[in-house]
């Protein structure tokens, strides 16, 4: 089978070029499952239920969420309404929603989501790696193709998640920093893996932020409110192509598109 991940998607922009660039991608590739980041697909920061189902109207299966899980009060009263998407596994246990979505293909094909947050330089959160160790016994024992989201900042602890799963997960794929990395690879055991997966959002930006206010921030020192870029947006995927058998990654590639 066929998947492909796409990158956090960044407020209207980035939804603008999931509908645009998602459909041909499908079937070019002949996807037969789609999976995207949406923690910034309302207004740059949080999703709500109105726009993971504009989502889901363009072709995306299963949802992740990140650091900005609980920005909009929609979600936090809307998750556990959602069972297609997964909020950070390693949120506390007391948190809504669910950090693990199971995804049954056509053909009867069921393939895991895992969503996780890294601890360096974030939110203070429980052990992603002994979490993950939680969220896999509890899979189904026929459960074959397992895909994990790293939200992070650090490129050393996405790595070491990768390295922790080889084996016993299909994909590791690193989110949260918005620039995509050419560090694609397929580990020795066959987990698929890259630091980051990208950006769906403005182009002509800072991380999908318009330039001045960041530069202003930087500067100066003093808050700004961040606003989400206008122009022209970009395309951030992997797709990964999986042998259902044995779970085993047989590919990584990289999408990386701007409109014109």
């Amino acid at each position: 089978m066929k998947i492909i991940f796409i990158g956090d998607i960044v407020g209207r922009p980035g939804r603008r070029v999931v509908q645009r660039f998602l459909p041909e991608l499908v079937a070019e590739h002949n996807i037969d499952m789609v999976i995207a980041n949406a923690e910034n697909c309302a207004g740059g920061t949080g999703a709500t239920p109105a726009l993971i189902q504009e989502l889901r109207n363009c072709g995306i299966h299963v949802f992740t969420l990140g650091n900005h899980t609980w920005r909009k009060n929609e979600m936090v009263k809307g998750i556990d309404a959602l069972p297609d998407v997964a909020r950070p596994a390693n949120y506390a246990p007391a948190a809504p929603g669910r950090g693990t979505v199971l995804h049954t293909l056509p053909d009867g094909t069921r393939a895991a989501v895992i969503s996780l947050i890294g601890r360096i330089y974030m939110e203070p959160v429980d052990c992603p790696f002994l979490k993950v160790a939680e969220e896999l016994k509890a899979l189904p024992p026929e459960t074959r193709v397992i895909v994990v989201d790293m939200h992070a900042e650090a490129t050393s602890e996405k790595a070491a998640m990768a390295w922790h799963l080889d084996g016993r997960c299909t994909a590791v794929l690193g989110t949260h920093t918005h620039v995509q990395t050419s560090d694609e690879r397929i580990l020795p055991e066959g987990a698929a893996f890259i630091t980051d997966t990208g950006m769906c959002g403005p182009y002509n930006s800072i991380l999908g932020v318009e330039s001045d206010r960041v530069i202003s921030r930087l500067v100066t020192g003093m808050p700004r409110k961040w606003e989400v870029a206008q122009g022209p947006a970009q395309f951030s995927a992997v797709i990964v192509d999986v042998d259902v058998k044995t779970g085993r990654a047989l590919s990584i590639s990289r999408i990386h598109k701007i409109e014109s």
